[in-house]
């Protein structure tokens, strides 16, 4: 394998996440490039420097700027708040750098689409960590839906519902709690927890066309962390919206930090002509199966346990023995190996989400947010 200098922007929960994966990837899968822990970045030298000796990284820098700069970095993964997505990704797009990055890509269509112009001008490869297209059971979803044994889809409904919230005197801003600042987030759980929805909706079942969305904020007001000042909150706390797909199904998507008992609850189902399928993260090996081609005396739902590891479950080779069981953190490991595989694929051969993929779930996002404020139909 080549190896791939990783500099990764960015210590908190998805910089952990990251670099579990890059670790991990290239003990399980084959790849074409060997991931090196090169340089972690973050504001704070000490903490840095503590993440750097905790998980292997060769050094640390407190200036994405400096990062980028070094030669000794091939790639950059971008782990850090929305709002330091659009220019980090574009000055190491013009350094010639691979870039990862979280998601959303940018805080909306408009910095996605400079992001998106900056790599496809440089010529660099992109990821996007939509993670959950990796979970197996999510992945088999998507291909029994390719093989067309559903038949015409007809429905698509998703959810993704969270309750850390709840409480008013939460503040907004600063360091854990920058999804609750617009400035930073861009958005509340439109852009954080249904892009995940949407991005997943799409890479199943195709296109967005058009929605219409009701958007509410519960907390009006809430001080921000930074300033102890009491400002208006501009995020979205509740989000549903209606959707129709190019191929002619309707959807219905909702997600709120307001449902107390839930603390990621993220489920879908697809209803076809002849078959229909359901997930849920909370059972994420679990993949829902109801087939009508069944004979009507056994016909019913059937729970499959996507564990086997002969070679006809997604990525369940690679792991432990059927039965048993995988996790979170193996989506993001997944995601490692769809993109240094073959990080130059075309599209063709590409099993990994790009700026230009998450543009698109980006441009649904605007249109879900515009609809929450006049109540109209939106083309995407």
């Amino acid at each position: 394998m080549k190896k791939l200098n990783i500099g990764v922007v960015g210590y908190g929960l998805m910089g952990r996440t990251h670099t579990n994966a890059y670790r991990q990837a290239p003990k399980f899968f084959d790849l074409e490039y060997e991931p090196v822990l090169k340089a972690i970045c973050g504001r704070d030298d000490a903490r840095g420097k503590a993440f750097a000796d905790n998980w292997g990284y060769e050094s640390n820098e407190t200036d994405w700027r400096r990062l980028i700069e070094r030669d000794d970095i091939d790639a950059i993964d971008i782990a850090s708040p929305n709002n330091t997505h659009h220019d980090i990704a574009i000055a190491a797009a013009e350094a010639g750098k691979m870039v990862l990055c979280e998601k959303p890509l940018g805080r909306n269509p408009e910095e996605s689409q400079q992001m998106v112009d900056a790599v496809e001008k440089a010529g660099v490869p992109n990821f996007v960590w939509y993670n959950y297209r990796f979970v197996p059971a999510v992945t088999m979803a998507k291909n029994i839906v390719d093989s067309g044994k559903l038949g015409r889809i007809f429905h698509y409904r998703a959810n993704f519902l969270q309750d850390w919230t709840i409480d008013a005197e939460l503040p907004q801003g600063g360091e854990g709690l920058w999804r609750l600042d617009v400035d930073t987030a861009g958005s509340g759980v439109t852009g954080d927890l249904l892009a995940h929805c949407i991005d997943t909706a799409m890479w199943i079942n195709g296109p967005i066309e058009s929605v219409t969305a009701m958007t509410e904020t519960f907390i009006k007001e809430r001080m921000h962390q930074d300033t102890g000042e009491v400002k208006k909150v501009g995020i979205d706390d509740a989000c549903a919206f209606l959707a129709r797909f190019a191929n002619g199904s309707v959807a219905i998507f909702e997600s709120t930090r307001y449902a107390r008992g839930h603390k990621a609850l993220y489920s879908f189902e697809i209803n076809g002509e002849n078959a229909s399928m359901s997930w849920d993260l909370h059972d994420m090996h679990r993949l829902g199966y109801y087939d009508y081609a069944d004979d009507s005396a056994v016909r019913g739902w059937r729970d499959i346990h996507v564990s086997n590891n002969s070679g006809d479950q997604p990525y369940m080779d690679k792991w432990w023995i059927p039965g048993t069981n995988i996790g979170y953190e193996h989506s993001f490991t997944h995601g490692v190996y769809e993109f240094l595989k073959n990080p130059a694929a075309d599209d063709g051969k590409r099993h990994y989400p790009t700026f230009a993929d998450a543009l698109q779930t980006d441009k649904v996002c605007a249109a879900v947010l515009k609809s929450g404020k006049d109540k109209q139909w939106h083309d995407v």
